[in-house]
């Protein structure tokens, strides 16, 4: 199945903790993970988030700022966040494709300002606050759980079928056939329901694949993996393996 490395840390970052949950049973077809990302103490110089593009939607909640929350996925790029000295967020990372982009869009990037759509996010934000992080599990459950009564997440069975056979793909062709539908439909249901066109999703679980140990899968030769891995995170692979913490 396909297991995401959507965030990295850098080495010497001691005082940055990350921390992923998984969600319950029932939701493990819509949600990937629950996270949290804080700092503990402060740190004496301003934090650089790497954001690897993994295709996924993510609900992001600053736990210092309840007002300050949002929908946000990345492109098929990376993006390097400074975070500051001080910070508390906590996310749920949703599985690409079940997020409804027509019912409620997505925006690019990372959060920084108030949340001012329909979604109750505010509010949610506000029960989680002074929380540990296992405690705040239940909140963030039935948060999703209400963004499925309302229709705003759906089980993808394409991507669910591209998902249990992301091993055996090397290609758009291979997407299809594994979905048991043509081409021109698969271009038309992972635009729609995950932002991207086919080749931009091929090019993130290639990326994927490399992160878990599997680039001889995905690349025709070391220095079309090593082009393909730079477009994407900026890095190349020995680069990137001595700075981040995957």
């Amino acid at each position: 199945m396909y297991d995401p490395k959507g965030n990295t840390r850098e080495k010497t970052a001691k005082d940055v903790q990350f921390v992923e949950a998984q969600p319950p049973d029932h939701l493990r077809a819509i949600v990937h993970r629950y996270l949290e990302l804080k700092t503990d103490p402060s740190l004496s110089n301003d934090y650089r988030f790497h954001a690897l593009p993994d295709a996924c939607t993510y609900v992001v909640m600053d736990q210092q700022n309840p007002r300050i929350a949002g929908v946000t996925k990345l492109k098929a790029s990376s993006e390097e966040l400074n975070l500051g000295t001080q910070f508390h967020y906590v996310n749920i990372r949703f599985l690409p494709g079940v997020w409804q982009n027509d019912q409620a869009p997505v925006s690019y990037g990372m959060v920084d300002a108030p949340y001012d759509g329909p979604l109750p996010l505010a509010e949610v934000n506000q029960k989680l606050a002074g929380l540990e992080f296992s405690e705040q599990h239940p909140i963030l459950t039935t948060l999703v759980e209400t963004l499925m009564d309302r229709g705003l997440l759906v089980a993808n069975p394409i991507t669910e079928r591209i998902f249990q056979n992301v091993d055996d793909i090397i290609s758009v062709a291979d997407m299809a056939e594994v979905s048991n539908i043509s081409a021109r439909q698969l271009q038309r249901v992972l635009k729609r329901t995950t932002g991207f066109a086919p080749h931009d999703f091929l090019k993130v679980l290639r990326l994927q694949q490399t992160l878990n140990g599997q680039p001889s899968l995905s690349y025709a030769d070391q220095s079309h993996f090593i082009h393909s891995f730079r477009k994407a995170t900026g890095y190349t692979p020995g680069k990137f393996s001595k700075k981040f913490d995957v």
